[in-house]
């Protein structure tokens, strides 16, 4: 009885022990934690009066780093841009620009291009960074995205370049005429010819100054602004009145199809602008006495439903190595044909602009000697009613077995092949 005693006292003082040192122990983790740290001494009540109302209103990344680098006050737009990550600056040389001005306290500016967070295509994000000193320890950093300023100064002087080339040619052969037409006065014959090859040139000018006036408004107007559901069918139809008589000249057959009652979301005038270069293409590049298909379907995305509108010719075809560049500003797949047509090179730029702009795209599949197939996707307007009707091809004369769009059925559904239409 002594010995269980005796037990029973040892385990009653070891829990005693025990006791006291958990206590112990929970104090001390109490008092540690309520010690300052380095992060919690340098919080937003470290900046100088007033910076923080100011650093929130400023357009510019704005990042306060203190005495240890450890970042104090970062905007949002810094942690977008990838500036800041885990509490300190992410960028290397703008690390070291704030190092340097703390130092000596001189202010720094440097242009930077940065990788682009989420991509994997080696795209680049150009910034302008500034540092200066704030107050006796801490550096402030300012830094501005030029991203899209550079784009644009690229763009404008592509744009400055390819136009006073493309303008050069009409301009050049207008002024070389006219010395004909002079010198050949006493020839009516060779007059009326010369004449007849300036008023071509002058359209052709006048063509490719329209075309320029298109492209800027497309690029600078935002389409969305005055968006209004519009009808798939009426815009079909306005591509084809825009068409008939170059159609009819070559005895080539333009026919509609697809589903009906289909409608697509954005600005009228761009669609069927878009929409009318297509089909123009489509009839300048087919040979004589074939046929021209356009058709609309739906169909379900992740993103939301679109509106497929494929324009389908039996022409030339595009080989595999012009196929990527059709889209380029006065990119020509054969300059000479294009001459021979009219073309100015500014059509399909238009049609890919207007597609970005309404949210969608345009994609081409063609194949050399057999003929291609643009497919212009565009958001769906709303619901669409009974979009499995088929569509009435009786008034275009064409059997059910003659659908252009029968052509979405084969293997590449992305790039249908067109079916060769007898």
């Amino acid at each position: 009885m002594n010995v269980d005693a005796a037990v029973a006292a040892v385990a009653a003082i070891a829990g005693l022990c025990t006791g006291v040192f958990a206590m112990l122990a929970f104090r001390w983790s109490e008092r540690d934690q309520a010690k300052p740290t380095r992060s919690s001494l340098h919080t937003d009540a470290a900046l100088p009066p007033g910076v923080d109302t100011v650093l929130s209103v400023l357009r510019s990344s704005a990042v306060v780093l203190d005495e240890a680098d450890a970042v104090v006050k970062a905007s949002s737009a810094a942690y977008a841009l990838g500036l800041v990550r885990g509490g300190k600056l992410a960028v290397e040389p703008m690390m070291q620009m704030a190092r340097d001005t703390r130092r000596d306290g001189e202010i720094r500016q440097v242009e930077l291009d940065l990788p682009r967070r989420g991509t994997g295509r080696g795209e680049a994000l150009a910034v302008s960074a500034r540092v200066a000193p704030l107050g006796s320890r801490l550096v402030l950093l300012l830094v501005e995205d030029l991203t899209e300023a550079r784009r644009i100064e690229a763009v404008r002087r592509d744009f400055v370049a390819n136009v006073s080339h493309e303008l050069k040619t009409p301009v050049g052969a207008l002024s070389l005429l006219s010395e004909a037409v002079m010198d050949a006065s006493d020839d009516p014959e060779a007059v009326e010819r010369f004449a007849g090859r300036m008023q071509n040139e002058a359209t052709r000018l006048t063509s490719l100054v329209q075309e320029l006036i298109d492209l800027s408004r497309v690029q600078n107007d935002d389409p969305l602004e005055d968006a209004e559901p519009v009808r798939v069918d009426e815009l079909v139809a306005e591509a084809m009145d825009r068409c008939r008589q170059q159609a009819g000249v070559k005895q080539i057959t333009m026919a509609a199809g697809g589903t009906v009652d289909l409608s697509v979301w954005g600005n009228r005038g761009q669609l069927a602008a878009a929409l009318g270069n297509l089909v123009e293409n489509a009839v300048n590049y087919s040979p004589a006495r074939t046929r021209v298909g356009i058709a609309g379907r739906h169909v379900s995305a992740p993103g939301g439903d679109l509106i497929e509108i494929a324009v389908t010719d039996q022409g030339i075809g595009i080989s595999e190595k012009d196929r990527d560049r059709v889209f380029e500003r006065f990119y020509r797949v054969d300059p000479a044909r294009s001459r021979a047509t009219g073309g100015t090179g500014l059509g399909l730029a238009i049609v890919k602009h207007v597609a970005a702009s309404h949210g969608g795209e345009v994609t081409v599949w063609s194949a050399e000697g057999q003929g291609s197939t643009f497919t212009l996707r565009l958001p769906e307007a709303g619901a669409v009613r009974d979009r499995e009707r088929p569509a009435d091809l009786s008034a275009e004369g064409l059997d059910e077995e003659d659908r252009p769009y029968e052509t979405f059925n084969d293997p590449l559904p992305a790039h249908p092949a067109p079916e060769v239409l007898p």
